[in-house]
């Protein structure tokens, strides 16, 4: 048998944590996959005096950084803080001083990713975060190395388990957003601070990273329109249920014309689909690629052990030699990838509205004009009995038509003296 391979996990909290017992109790399966013993040489973390129940030595376990980085046994370090910083300068630590690093940080990734990838390559390292992305879906080894034949067309993914617990769960007890949420704060789904999941932040740095390997290009996740979950109520969920349809936090990445279209925020998706049919804390992605057609990829996308599973292979990745293969394209920015205007790129869908009017002759033709004005067609309009103070629901279903129309259309309604509050308007999925 090989010399062990010998690894320091920065980082001792829910995934860290399932990192150490995943390679300490799964140690002869790891060793068969690896060719070679892989162990826990060293661990950092600020608690060091907290009992975690882990199979580690006190004497093993530090506050500092350098206790990894400058241990020269030590070959691969996985980096599984959160956050910017301290997170960035101890990933260029450990580069610099020779170490190979996996990590699951997405923020750090979609922030730094061009700087910290030409930091790995001038220093002859690699980094490996297939844990970023979706926890134990292996979408980043599917675009890089099994989809490698193909030109990407699009992404379409469910990345964030938390808005799509509260989504679901909405849908299938009529609960009001609320009241989900405070359920996903009990559960353990959702943080104390929920915001980074329900406003769509945690799904565009996602996207961010999905794009710059499928793509080519770097798109700051800042610039990527989102829109969070906190406007869906159970109105909108009955509405879209009557239409056939689910409402989910959808991330999208597609080519079009020469330009790449990004986004996330809420969208209707078709029932029987396997987004709408995503439910719970699953992440789902599906991927369009121009030789092999359309994939789909689902399966938790967080939790300690999910994570930690991508964490452990990619572990085992680097330990082979495969990491170093792969990571030489790895992000490789594309002179010829799409230009990423994404800001001004368009996609054509087709949309649903609700808008809320006064009840009063002549509102349904009003909008109607607005909408034929921009060269929107209609698919059907569903017209409620006034059942509140804040007008009367209409719900409007669009032919496939330009995004940009649509929000100039929108702007043109909210605009007129027979709307009452903002218009609602939502993406339809089809497939």
């Amino acid at each position: 048998m090989s010399e062990p391979v010998r690894v320091g996990v920065v980082g001792l909290g829910t995934v860290g944590s399932g990192v150490v017992r995943l390679l300490v109790q799964s140690a002869d399966h790891i060793t068969r996959q690896a060719g070679r013993p892989i162990v826990v040489e060293r661990a950092v973390c600020r608690d060091v005096g907290r009992d975690r129940g882990l199979p580690l030595p006190a004497d093993r376990v530090s506050a500092d950084i350098r206790t990894v980085s400058r241990d020269p046994s030590i070959s691969v370090a996985a980096l599984l803080v959160g956050g910017l910083e301290p997170a960035r300068s101890m990933m260029i630590d450990l580069l610099e001083h020779g170490k190979d690093v996996v990590t699951a940080n997405k923020a750090l990734l979609a922030e730094h990713g061009p700087e910290l990838f030409e930091i790995a390559r001038r220093h002859g390292r690699s980094i490996a975060f297939e844990a970023a992305v979706a926890g134990g879906i292996p979408i980043v080894a599917a675009i890089g190395e099994c989809l490698a034949a193909n030109r990407i067309e699009s992404i379409r993914g469910i990345l964030n388990g938390t808005s799509n617990f509260i989504l679901s769960t909405m849908e299938e007890e009529g609960a009001d957003y609320a009241d989900v949420l405070h359920l996903a704060q009990a559960k353990g789904f959702a943080e104390a601070d929920p915001s980074m999941d329900v406003d769509g932040t945690d799904a565009t740095q996602k996207l961010a990273i999905l794009a710059h390997l499928a793509f080519g290009v770097w798109v700051p996740w800042g610039e990527i329109p989102r829109t969070g979950i906190e406007g869906v109520d159970a109105d909108l969920m009955a509405s879209a249920a009557e239409l056939g349809y689910r409402i989910r936090l959808v991330a999208i990445a597609s080519r079009s014309e020469g330009r790449l279209a990004m986004r996330v925020a809420p969208a209707l998706v078709k029932i029987g689909t396997p987004l709408a049919e995503t439910r719970g804390a699953f992440n789902a992605v599906s991927i369009v690629g121009d030789a092999v057609g359309r994939m789909f990829f689902h399966g938790l996308g967080a939790g300690q052990m999910p994570t930690a599973s991508a964490v452990v292979a990619d572990i085992i990745d680097t330990v082979v030699g495969r990491t170093a293969i792969t990571f030489r394209t790895t992000g490789v920015l594309d002179p010829d990838s799409p230009a990423a205007r994404i800001a001004g790129a368009d996609m054509v869908q087709k949309h649903f509205l609700r808008v809320r009017v006064d009840d009063r002759p002549g509102v349904l033709s009003r909008i109607t004009g607005i909408l034929g004005e921009h060269g929107i067609s209609i698919a059907s309009v569903i017209q409620r009995d006034p059942a509140a103070a804040d007008g009367v629901p209409l719900v409007i279903m669009t032919h496939a038509c330009s995004t940009n129309a649509v929000a100039g259309a929108v702007a043109h309604i909210d605009a007129s003296d027979v709307v009452s509050g903002a218009t609602v308007c939502l993406g339809v999925l089809d497939d």
